[in-house]
């Protein structure tokens, strides 16, 4: 075969294989399948779309890559729950690669999280409030352990997302974990001393606080300040 005609060849394959994940989706949205619903077998699928079982196999085998399916040995394909790591993945890919600067995905965070703290404070309930709280108290402790700070300020945001209680804002926030752990060191070197370090928790007990009181306003207003200083510090270490 030619070159140009193997060329032709792999076009058409792709081609079959995304018109078989457009038919697959289109599926799961016309039956109303859930998370945890099975999918058609390969062998029923393959008879629907008059394609081969190759074709069909690729289909579900890129869309359990996205993972909007579950695939597991010796069972049928499900629809898939939502995965709050896969958009991690694709902005730390995107830094990574240089295709996105650590400035633009902080630019971003801020509006979001100003919208979503305001939500969380408005939605929020008292055991996500006590939660929030939680971990900004437990940022002060483990103040001298950076590293111990770093994950009690991640988990600090995803609360406040969830508090929003809009999964869309769940998943985006969630989605920001792989730039954070790269860039927190650099931040929190900036601020070397003891007053400067506790100024950082001192912002994220007084978030707690607003979401606490349910003063969106307030609580908007306080995340808006944490990023301004959060970008302000990764500018003056020459990464932002």
């Amino acid at each position: 075969m030619s070159t140009r005609g193997a060329e032709a060849e792999e076009v058409g394959a792709a081609g079959l294989v995304s018109s078989a994940i457009q038919a697959i989706t289109q599926h799961i949205r016309t039956e109303g399948l859930g998370p945890g619903d099975l999918l058609p077998s390969e062998a029923d699928m393959t008879r629907r779309l008059n394609v081969s079982r190759t074709v069909v196999r690729e289909a579900f085998r890129s869309l359990s890559a996205l993972r909007l399916i579950d695939m597991s040995a010796g069972r049928r394909a499900s629809v898939a729950k939502l995965d709050m790591g896969a958009m991690a993945m694709v902005i730390e890919h995107g830094v990574t690669t240089e295709q996105i600067t650590v400035q633009q995905v902080y630019d971003v965070r801020r509006t979001i999280e100003m919208r979503t703290v305001a939500l969380a404070a408005l939605r929020r309930t008292d055991e996500e409030a006590a939660e929030i709280a939680k971990r900004a108290r437990l940022m002060r402790k483990n103040y001298r352990t950076p590293e111990v700070v770093m994950e009690h300020d991640i988990a600090f945001h995803e609360a406040v997302a969830r508090a929003s209680h809009n999964p869309v804002f769940q998943l985006i926030v969630t989605g920001f974990s792989g730039v954070t752990r790269r860039t927190w060191f650099i931040g929190w070197r900036t601020r070397p001393s003891d007053e400067e370090q506790l100024s950082i928790i001192k912002g994220h007990e007084e978030i707690a606080e607003a979401i606490a009181k349910g003063d969106p306003r307030l609580a908007a207003s306080h995340m808006a300040e944490h990023f301004d200083n959060s970008v302000k510090a990764l500018i003056e270490a020459g990464i932002a």
